[in-house]
């Protein structure tokens, strides 16, 4: 069967831009529909040659019929139709070559999760008027490419036209010369790293390369939720978490924060884990100028102009291990927090700035005195700093131990 790109927009107000897109894409060979999501009225699209799948199809996967997406509430509305969107992408995924996204705010706001609710790989374009600012919030996780339109998305015009036509091509450009993989036969394997967990990361995959393939996320916030996304949808055959840095900035106010729901993916899958305490040492911020005044008398290391890190305290270490510890009792797979008493990362050890032995049994202390050890939950303590060799072959020694128990090894 054919599959499709589907072109998606509010077609009350944006049907000439998406009829240009699809012509565009027809012209490079390539199948497009035309998806209304106006939420002015169930029939603002019906009977119109243009548009393949009118608004009122789309509402009709709210799980509360399509009278809660057409209610005369412009903000409900926009949300209701977000979620019926997405439950129809979801549905109909099999049938998708790609996603093209026209919008200003509110079609940006409402497309997006949708898109965002899609594998990973599965082309996606937003071409939004939102697109030169702030794009976390429509991004998140996903490969979403957000792409400026220039001009306001009102009718066509000599700029309108070019951004449009080069959307459709960078599109209908995925869609034909699509990536063809090598090694498929190994399992996906992630990983976490900060610049301070590097050496350890390394190490690792230098060993574990030979039977995975390695996928290593930067712990930046998004970093952890795009490894949780492929987690979700059942990428990755175990994770090897060393580097919870992100936590800290949750829990603390840094700049490179995760959201709450870090590790319930973990918990949901089940999948083998290994995680361990990478750059719990240290809160994130930028500039120097930027760190909170209730911080002002606390100990710094500015990595750069505009990288500052900050120690975390014995208080706040004890913290970092109850929260986590919590998460890890809702795990019931196969998963084990190794803690490396050496040291947390580079900045972490004798003679480096970040030393400080008590927080790390503070730490210890707060993991250990909230997790419930089962013989599937285990903590483990190494007197090994995390970037050393021994610590290195301690997680590869239990990993492969628990890959050999679930089965996953080639």
């Amino acid at each position: 069967m054919s599959k499709f790109v589907y072109v998606i927009g509010t077609a009350d107000t944006k049907l000439d831009e998406m009829a240009w897109v699809k012509s565009c894409m027809h012209a490079a060979g390539v199948d497009a529909y035309i998806i209304d999501v106006s939420t002015s009225s169930p029939a603002c699209s019906q009977g119109s040659e243009q548009i393949d799948i009118n608004a009122g199809q789309i509402a009709d996967y709210h799980p509360a019929g399509r009278e809660h997406v057409f209610c005369n509430d412009r903000g409900k509305a926009i949300s209701a139709m977000s979620e019926a969107l997405l439950r129809f992408l979801v549905a109909t995924v099999d049938d998708i070559s790609g996603v093209l996204g026209l919008g200003g705010s509110g079609g940006t706001a409402l497309i997006t999760p949708g898109m965002q609710a899609l594998p990973t790989g599965i082309p996606k374009i937003m071409l939004s008027t939102m697109a030169s600012g702030n794009v976390a919030p429509y991004v998140g996780a996903s490969d979403i490419a957000m792409m400026y339109t220039v001009t306001d998305l009102s009718g066509l015009n000599r700029v309108s036209r070019m951004v449009l036509t080069n959307a459709a091509n960078m599109m209908a450009g995925a869609v034909n010369h699509a990536a063809t993989f090598q090694n498929q036969d190994r399992p996906s394997l992630g990983l976490t790293m900060f610049g301070v967990t590097t050496s350890c990361i390394n190490q690792l995959t230098s060993v574990l390369n030979a039977d995975y393939d390695t996928l290593v996320f930067h712990a930046t916030g998004n970093g952890g939720m795009s490894m949780e996304k492929l987690i979700k949808d059942g990428e990755l055959a175990g994770v090897l978490d060393i580097t919870l840095t992100e936590i800290d900035d949750l829990l603390f106010g840094g700049v490179l924060a995760c959201p709450e729901s870090r590790l319930d993916s973990v918990a949901e899958s089940q999948i083998p884990w290994i995680g361990s305490a990478g750059a719990l040492d240290m809160v994130n911020f930028g500039a120097r100028a930027s760190v909170p005044e209730r911080y002002q008398d606390r100990h710094f290391v500015e990595h750069n102009a505009q990288v500052t890190l900050m120690r975390t305290t014995p208080e706040e270490n004890r913290k970092l291990g109850v929260w986590i510890g919590n998460k890890l009792n809702r795990c019931n797979g196969p998963v084990c927090f190794i803690v490396p008493e050496g040291g947390f990362s580079a900045l972490d050890c004798p003679g480096q700035p970040f030393w400080l032995p008590q927080a790390t049994e503070a730490f210890i202390d707060g993991l250990e005195s909230t997790v419930n050890v089962t013989d599937n939950r285990r903590i483990i303590r190494t007197p090994a700093h995390i970037n050393s060799p021994e610590f290195c072959a301690l997680v590869i020694k239990i990993f492969s131990e628990m890959m050999q128990h679930q089965g996953n090894t080639k």
